[in-house]
């Protein structure tokens, strides 16, 4: 390890990854000096020690010795206890070791070290002693000179040094120099005892001594968790974050053994064993202090009840849609140097992260991984192991495809539904991780029909037409995509890239083409959309007016043929959900028939101290994944460690465009999802009093809408939250207003024109039982206290576009998939919970989210008044604002003023209502207010809309249409049970499935 190579002042991260026996170790050590000072010699009376002087009278003012060393390495310092035993075990250690050296054995290790070692290997005196760890007071001073330089000697030469008695002794290991690790605690030698898990079924039946194991194990103890490796292999086989539960105890009716350490936290009580009554003290004393000192941020409870505190200067980045998230979610990928985390509810590894296509397959994820991989970065992927009858998202395929590119790919699914007896729960949240110091949080998973951008199209036939082309059946292995925006090829829907290794029919005019192609290529690098390194090149097989298309394409702003969507990509969920997840580039769905849903959703880029708490959270789970399930026990699937927090300050790479915020890191984790004793739900505890505290409005976007708490069956408290805010609000005489923007429909299969089924029903159920029907709907509340005025302060709604698709006028909703809050333009809440109690209580559903509260303000307006409003805050409201009223395309639209009423009822309710009247003027669609229960639907679908009675009238009503904003129609089936029918499937579920 050269000087270069170290970061900071410490070893790389990645070593980590290369850990070795303890004997194999060649160097622990940085290119700087180590030396040792004896600061004082501590004297013992143990009742053994009184013993022994009480046979020695002669031994006048004689007490056992213990020498404090102060070690220092660079920037490291460190203690370390040792007796006058220890040093002579350590000499003869030595002197043996000099003496295997001098022999000419064979084996290649040893002729290397013996030729290495040359001269220099004598070692030093070790002057004599007692040898019964007692010292007159006398005679300290000089001991005290004797031992220390003997110590320096030996730390002098790299051959002694780095003997693993040494090290031993020092107290050091691989781990102990690693930068991003942080400062050096204590280290050394233990005995652990099996078992203490906090998890029911992990542990031996009883507490009976005949119950436990114990283990030699090195410990290694840091400012944020502690682990143990074996000495043999050098493989960490634990690892325990410190949290709020922290403690050290050292009595033995704590420990259950004589010289025992007991260490807890949320995850495990873990007992360590040590050699003596005065070991075991100094041990528990030293790893209690060395924590508080440096991790007291981790032990305590924190805001919202949340893991992680509130992190200042924190680069932030909002997204909306997931056009921008995932461009630069592929670019801070790319930048990956040690790690990449990742967690999703659902991941499709054919997506591409940068559309159109124009550079083949090098913004597609897997190839994008790969890359990585092969780079040398460790990339470690969790994904939600779902229930294969209730849902197709086919993960055992995503893992399968995943693991096979690269040994450094690691992929575990959770939960085992049988071994855990969790079948309803799911892990939901949406994260990327990369190096630990980049994190995005928010909505969007990297799967099929995510990416959208504002434009929320809802056609994408591309330059595919109908033929009578052979087609072409291709393994995985050989079907790629279709290179540089050309859709699905020549083929139907198999699509080849330059690489794919199938036999593809000859064209007549081949050469020609790829001379076309070549030159349009070298047009496409000169103005910058294609890297002159991309993975493939464009498509031979192209026709030559199809390669001129795409171009003219790219250079008219993909205003020409391009497709966006290819195969399983192209979806519409209410029509159909996914099938054939392992034929990526199928279409399943028939993209000149039926439109696409377009996507709406949110996410979120933190950096810093946020990433490490980011990090530290899906270490926790790879961790507990790894105890719970036996198959990723095994040592390539290693324990990950979280970085300091003292080093995150060194920010490798930024994702541009951020501002400073302050941030926290919130989620939903529970024992059966992430392997702790008490659960959490700091979201919903964030969600309810920003809501409480919010002096003039909050904005909503969800994709769920269930709360009102009745204690029987909903438990949240976020619907009662917003009643009781407006309630303070109208009996104060202050402004206030809330928006609400979700799903017009549920994302099930499911066709709403005969009543859209058991499960659609279900959660409509529910969500209208929030907004208005019942007597804890929030509408019902707020009627009770102002009447009709309730409308004047809170808007719910929907949204909906419509295009043209082969000559017809076609409509659909928007699937708003959002989990977001903002509040008084200086409070953002992003993340994967849904308003519902699977996300929000914490117990069911895994989920994390991020609370950015501005540190930087700008001058806006509310209700007509000068207002500083917070940066990142203002800028994603009036994004959201410009695109959903349509003031991206009318300059007229003012949204900056989100309380005034001249917005919130001439701008706002008048956009809301008047698009919802023109689209069931021209369209008859669903759901709309007219109908109020199922016998009424099919009188409301037999009168026909000017699509069909007169399309030249509906175009011109349709030029009215501004943005995408809706009112939710919220007398939908109002007289209908909604509930599911005794004796369906649905009706058999638990209600929570629901909630």
């Amino acid at each position: 390890m050269t000087a270069d190579s170290q970061v900071g002042d410490g070893l790389p991260f990645r070593a980590i990854y290369n850990m070795v026996g303890f004997k194999d170790c060649k160097s622990a050590f940085l290119s700087r000096p180590i030396t040792a000072k004896i600061l004082e010699v501590e004297r013992f009376t143990s009742a053994q020690d009184r013993f022994n002087i009480s046979q020695q009278r002669s031994v006048s003012k004689s007490m056992p010795a213990v020498y404090k060393i102060e070690m220092k390495h660079g920037e490291y310092t460190w203690l370390v206890k040792k007796k006058e035993k220890h040093f002579q075990d350590l000499h003869r250690d030595l002197k043996t070791y000099k003496a295997v050296l001098n022999l000419p054995l064979p084996t290649r290790s040893h002729t290397i070290r013996r030729q290495t070692g040359g001269e220099g290997r004598e070692i030093p005196t070790l002057p004599r002693g007692r040898g019964d760890d007692l010292v007159r007071e006398e005679q300290v001073s000089s001991r005290k000179k004797q031992l220390e330089d003997y110590l320096n000697k030996l730390l002098k030469m790299p051959t002694y040094r780095n003997y693993h008695a040494m090290m031993e002794f020092i107290e050091v290991s691989q781990l102990s120099f690693i930068h991003d690790l942080g400062p050096k605690g204590l280290e050394g030698m233990v005995l652990k005892r099996s078992g203490g898990h906090r998890i029911p079924g992990l542990n031996c039946c009883g507490r009976t001594k005949m119950c436990y194991r114990w283990s030699k194990r090195w410990l290694v103890v840091k400012d944020s968790f502690l682990l143990y490796m074996k000495p043999d292999s050098g493989a960490i086989s634990f690892v325990m974050l410190f949290d709020k539960e922290f403690s050290v105890k050292m009595d033995s009716k704590d420990t259950d053994t004589q010289h025992g350490v007991r260490v807890d936290s949320l995850s495990r009580c873990l007992v360590l064993k040590c050699s003596s009554f005065r070991h075991a003290r100094w041990w528990g004393q030293a790893i209690e202090g060395f924590v508080y000192k440096h991790g007291a941020a981790f032990l305590t409870d924190h805001r919202f009840g949340s893991f992680a505190r509130q992190e200042e200067n924190i680069p932030a980045k909002w997204y909306v849609n997931g056009k921008t998230y995932m461009e630069d979610l592929a670019n801070a990928l790319e930048e990956a140097k040690e790690d990449i985390f990742i967690t999703d509810w659902w991941l499709s590894p054919e997506i591409f992260l940068k559309r159109p296509i124009v550079e083949g397959n090098r913004w597609r994820l897997d190839h994008l991984l790969r890359r990585k991989a092969l780079q040398g970065v460790h990339i470690y992927v969790m994904l939600y192991k779902e229930v294969e009858l209730a849902l197709g998202i086919n993960s055992g395929y995503s893992k399968q495809t995943l693991r096979h590119l690269h040994p450094n790919i690691k992929v575990m699914r959770h939960p085992d539904h049988v071994s855990s007896a969790v079948y309803l729960w799911a892990h939901h949240e949406k994260i990327v991780v990369i190096d630990q110091s980049v994190a995005f949080v928010g909505g969007i998973d990297m799967a099929y029909g995510r990416w959208d951008d504002q434009e929320h199209r809802l056609t994408d036939v591309g330059s595919v037409t109908f033929s009578q082309t052979e087609q072409v059946e291709a393994s995985y292995t050989n079907v790629a995509t279709v290179a540089n925006g050309k859709g699905d090829g020549s083929y139907g829907n198999a699509a080849f890239s330059a690489d794919d290794t199938v036999v593809q029919p000859k064209i007549k005019g081949q050469s020609r083409m790829r001379r076309a192609k070549m030159s349009i290529k070298r047009h496409l690098q000169k103005h910058g959309l294609v890297h002159a390194d991309s993975d493939d090149e464009l498509d031979p097989d192209a026709t030559e007016s199809e390669a001129e298309r795409n171009m003219q394409s790219c250079e008219d702003d993909l205003c020409g043929n391009t497709r966006f969507w290819h195969g399983k990509d192209y979806c519409n969920f209410v029509h159909k959900d996914w099938i054939e997840l392992d034929k990526p580039f199928d279409d399943f769905i028939d993209r000149h028939v039926t439109p696409r849903m377009p996507w709406h959703d949110i996410s979120s880029v933190v950096h810093g101290k946020a990433a490490r708490d980011v990090a530290r959270h899906f270490i926790q789970r790879w961790n507990f994944t790894k105890i719970v399930k036996p198959k990723y026990r095994l040592l390539s699937f290693p324990y990950l460690l979280p970085k300091s927090h003292t080093t995150a300050g060194h920010q490798r790479y930024q994702v541009p465009g951020c501002v400073n915020t302050k941030v926290q890191i919130l989620r939903s984790a529970s024992d059966w999802s992430a392997g702790i004793k008490y659960h959490e739900e700091s979201i919903h505890n964030a969600y309810v009093q920003v809501i409480e505290k919010s002096q003039h409005f909050i904005y909503i976007e969800n994709q769920f809408f269930i709360s009102c708490a009745d204690n029987r069956h909903v438990f949240n408290k976020i619907g009662d939250a917003i009643a009781e805010r407006i309630i303070k609000a109208h009996r104060e005489g202050k402004k206030y207003r809330v928006y609400v923007v979700t799903p017009l429909l549920p994302g099930f299969e499911g066709d709403i024109r005969t009543g859209g089924g058991s499960a659609i029903q279900a959660i409509m159920h529910f969500n209208y039982r929030t907004m208005n029907r019942g007597d804890h709907s929030i509408i019902s509340q707020l009627k009770r206290e102002m009447d009709d005025q309730w409308m004047n302060y809170i808007s719910i709604a929907g949204l909906r576009t419509h295009a043209e698709l082969e000559g017809k006028l076609v409509t659909e909703l928007i699937y708003v998939h959002s989990k977001m809050l903002i509040a008084d333009d200086n409070t953002v809440i992003i993340g994967s919970a849904n308003i519902n109690d699977r996300s929000m209580l914490g117990k069911r559903d895994s989920e994390v989210a991020v609370i950015v509260e501005d540190s930087e303000t700008v001058t806006s307006v509310m209700d007509g008044l000068k207002y500083q409003a917070g940066r990142f805050a203002l800028h994603l409201r009036l994004e959201c604002f410009k695109m959903i009223l349509g003031a991206h395309t009318d300059a007229s639209i003012d949204v900056s003023d989100p309380i005034s009423d001249q917005f919130y009822k001439e701008v706002w309710m008048t956009t809301c209502a008047r698009n919802a009247t023109i689209y069931q003027k021209v369209f008859r669609c669903l759901p709309s207010s007219d109908v109020r229960n199922i016998l009424e639907l099919e009188g409301y679908l037999s009168k026909p809309g000017l699509d069909q009675e007169d399309p030249a009238r509906a175009q011109e009503e349709l030029k009215k249409i501004r943005g995408f904003v809706v009112q939710f129609p919220l007398q939908f089936l109002a007289e209908q049970n909604l509930l599911p029918p005794i004796g369906s499937k649905e009706a058999m579920m638990p209600m929570e499935v629901w909630t």
